[in-house]
């Protein structure tokens, strides 16, 4: 049986090889990259390395070649790019006779009211019509993504939110990337969808775990949305993610990333990594 996977260079794709290589022969995992190049490690490993570009659909056709199980990792970029990507990385699968796709889509995205939402709803309902059983992936928000905030407050500055009392599920990135690892690795082809999420933790409750790191008071600084934006200008954050920050502190003040699971463990069979053990990577 061969596993393949997209985006095996990114930053969830590589750990999710790694992880893979731990229990699977290299010859039997399939790394389809956009640069094979980046991809030599893999290759010198065994890792049948291929080039699929999903603005290239022929190139899946190869890249996906005898594949039994597919994980398609989420590609970046505006909604429209990644909605048309998405859908040619499915048409490819079927065309290749995948027998079963994985896909990390986002946390409750059926019903989500997150700006980023409308890409998951669309690929997974691509990948219901396309009638090959599946695992969604719904991936609650990763620690990485408070690196800067985390940073900041290393550096003397308070942790800054228009959050309010709003709840995230954070989780290692290294958790989502093992647990989709270990759904790959599986031989179950019955369609399941699983809501991958930490214990939904406040703004404050997180920048007190980043503070006993630290040794130090954290303070917790709630500010509007305007205010938040401002400041986000002032510390350089450029004009065009903006937006994208601001909207991403709404979401989480109205709950969008509230969400308890258990499932993630469940896939891991073990606990999750402790936020603490994450957050002293982060500032290594």
């Amino acid at each position: 049986m061969k596993i393949g996977l997209t985006g095996a260079t990114g930053q969830l794709g590589s750990i999710v090889a790694e992880t893979l290589l731990r229990t699977v022969p290299a010859g039997k995992i399939v790394a389809s990259v956009r640069n094979p190049e980046k991809a030599e490690a893999l290759k010198a490993r065994g890792v049948d390395v291929r080039h699929g570009d999903f603005d290239q659909p022929e190139t899946l056709d190869t890249a996906f070649a005898g594949v039994e199980r597919l994980l398609i990792i989420s590609v970046d970029g505006d909604s429209d790019t990644r909605i048309r990507q998405h859908k040619a990385a499915v048409d490819a699968a079927v065309r290749a006779g995948v027998g079963f796709i994985v896909y990390t889509s986002l946390v409750n995205a059926e019903n989500s009211s997150l700006f980023l939402a409308p890409v998951y709803r669309a690929t997974e309902g691509f990948i219901r019509e396309s009638g090959i059983p599946f695992a969604f992936l719904r991936n609650n928000w990763y620690l990485e993504n408070e690196a800067g905030s985390i940073q900041a407050v290393k550096a003397g500055a308070p942790w800054l939110t228009s959050a309010e009392d709003g709840k995230v599920g954070w989780a290692t990135r290294s958790d989502y990337a093992e647990a989709a690892a270990a759904v790959l690795a599986g031989e179950s082809r019955e369609s399941v969808i699983y809501e991958l999420s930490g214990t939904p933790l406040t703004q404050a409750e997180m920048a007190a775990v980043v503070g006993e790191i630290l040794g130090q008071e954290v303070v917790v600084e709630q500010v509007d949305d305007t205010a938040y934006e401002k400041i986000m200008v002032d510390a350089g954050v450029p004009e065009a993610a903006l937006p994208i920050v601001v909207a991403i502190q709404s979401a989480i003040r109205d709950g969008v990333l509230n969400i308890e699971s258990g499932d993630l463990a469940k896939l891991l069979n073990r606990p999750l990594t402790p936020l603490s053990e994450g957050i002293r990577a982060l500032l290594t």
